[in-house]
């Protein structure tokens, strides 16, 4: 079989026709720019970026298809690792609520923890302090200086957690603060109290050396009268009630407690001394100082020139003068009595007694009681006398002792009103 060659343009149509007539299966021819798609005798021109976003999309729907296709296979694996998962993060979140818990718990056992001891040294501090006031009042002091302690603070109570899980920061660094300054007054007021007591104990150790002094000075002025002190502190006053006795404190007292008693001892022993003193002659019977003319004992008699006992002392004054109680007690004698002129005698107990002679003018009457220093007559020259003068006696028992003894005691004694 022969062929024959012919122009393009001429070529013979059964070869177009032939063309028109493919089979049903698509051929596809790219041009320069483009792809073609052949089906059927049609043809459908597409772009290379339309190609490919075709393409992609083929590709996506190819994953999503087996991904979901796996997904079905496995997805009950998938499942137990989410539940997993989930309950993992649940139980850290519980610890997490558990810890916080712990933790204000702490923060609150130490805040309870700091309050009771802040009270507990509060409390200890206001016992101490009215320790110190009743310390005070049997010393007869005064406690105005000291400090009140401060009142105590109402703490802060920590906000518990919430059923919400919710966590409140507690103001540790403000708590720390405020602590610190009450922690810091606390200490100034307990400095101050341990200074007041010491104080205090210094006052009654003072106190107690100073009342056994002068209880040994009373005793030794008494032993150089040889006078004895009876049981009637003061004759002119009413004095008695139940008897009571004071127990001693217990060994297991405060060392100022026993001080305190020791003191209190001392004291009352020297208050029942001093009482008794007031009946002891040994205050002047006039005022001024002692100018005496006569002294006790031997003298020349100034009436009959010779030799004679005077009974006591004669102490100038001029007419009119008062004359005053050396010691309490009770008139016994207040009348003219030969050569004393107008006398009065005062019963002092305990065997003590004085005369007051040559007076002007008496101005007490028999049974009336006298304190130390009581005006009871005027200086004058009645009786057996030469000029206007006291004559005055002590007597122990009746028995004439000079009285000068009883004055020097009463200058080493003091004033005794």
């Amino acid at each position: 079989m022969s062929s024959s060659h012919y122009p393009p343009s001429h070529q013979p149509r059964s070869h177009h026709a032939a063309q028109r007539h493919l089979p049903a299966t698509a051929a596809s021819h790219r041009a320069q720019d483009g792809y073609t798609l052949t089906h059927a005798g049609r043809q459908v021109r597409i772009g290379p970026v339309s190609f490919w976003i075709a393409v992609g999309a083929m590709i996506v729907m190819a994953v999503w298809s087996a991904g979901t296709g796996t997904y079905f296979a496995f997805k009950d694996d998938v499942l137990v690792r989410l539940i997993g998962r989930q309950a993992e993060l649940q139980f850290a979140y519980e610890d997490r609520i558990a810890e916080l818990r712990a933790q204000v718990d702490r923060v609150t056992s130490r805040q309870l923890l700091d309050q009771e001891q802040f009270e507990k040294k509060l409390d200890a501090l206001l016992q101490k302090q009215s320790t110190l006031e009743q310390r005070s009042a049997a010393l007869g002091g005064d406690l105005s200086a000291i400090k009140r302690a401060p009142k105590p603070a109402r703490a802060m109570k920590p906000s518990p957690l919430s059923d919400s899980g919710d966590y409140v920061t507690p103001r540790d660094k403000t708590s720390a603060l405020a602590g610190g300054t009450l922690a810091a007054k606390l200490n100034k007021v307990a400095l101050s109290l341990d200074t007041i007591e010491l104080r205090q104990s210094a006052s009654l150790g003072l106190m107690e050396t100073s009342l056994d002094g002068k209880l040994a000075h009373v005793r030794n002025v008494l032993a150089e009268l040889n006078v004895t002190l009876g049981k009637h502190a003061d004759i002119t006053g009413a004095i008695g009630g139940p008897f009571m006795p004071a127990k001693p404190p217990p060994k297991t007292a405060s060392s100022f407690e026993q001080d305190l008693y020791r003191v209190s001892v001392a004291r009352a022993q020297y208050e029942r001394m001093t009482q008794q003193l007031r009946t002891v002659p040994v205050r002047k019977p006039i005022e001024g100082d002692i100018d005496m003319s006569s002294p006790f004992g031997m003298r020349m008699d100034p009436f009959l020139r010779g030799p004679a006992i005077h009974s006591g002392i004669d102490l100038r004054g001029d007419t009119g003068d008062p004359v005053r109680a050396t010691a309490n007690g009770i008139v016994v004698t207040a009348s003219w009595q030969g050569g004393y002129g107008n006398l009065i005698e005062i019963d002092h107990s305990n065997g003590l007694s004085t005369r007051f002679g040559h007076l002007s003018k008496i101005e007490v009457k028999v049974g009336q009681h006298v304190k130390m220093g009581d005006v009871i007559g005027k200086i004058g020259s009645t009786g057996r006398s030469t000029g206007p003068h006291l004559h005055y006696e002590t007597r122990v028992n009746d028995t004439a002792i000079d009285p000068q003894k009883f004055l020097r005691a009463g200058d080493k004694l003091g004033a005794i009103n």
